[in-house]
């Protein structure tokens, strides 16, 4: 396995997580999205960075894994490493 890759997944994960959760984005893009999603399924997702960062994290669990159950794994690890940085950026225990 290539570390630094798996490492700038994680990084990437949490990046993406966090522009779209927590973030208004560039010429406020993201916070129109947000709105223009309300209270649906999809808007209540992109508030939660626990859930968000599961979907977050599959494309780069895609690139990194080469079998299904590798990849299933990878998705698991960099989105929990994502949630831990989060935490750990942000000082919260739980959301």
């Amino acid at each position: 396995m290539d570390w630094l890759l798996f490492f700038v997944c994680i990084l990437a994960t949490w990046r993406i997580t966090h522009l779209v959760q927590a973030e208004d984005g560039p010429f406020d893009m993201i916070f129109k999205l947000r709105k223009m999603m309300g209270n649906s399924q999809v808007g209540k997702m992109m508030d939660c960075f626990y859930c968000l960062s599961i979907w977050t994290a599959i494309p780069s669990a895609l690139l990194l894994g080469d079998t299904w159950p590798v990849r299933i794994v990878y998705w698991l690890a960099l989105s929990g490493a994502a949630i831990i940085i989060e935490q750990l950026v942000s000082g919260h225990k739980n959301q």
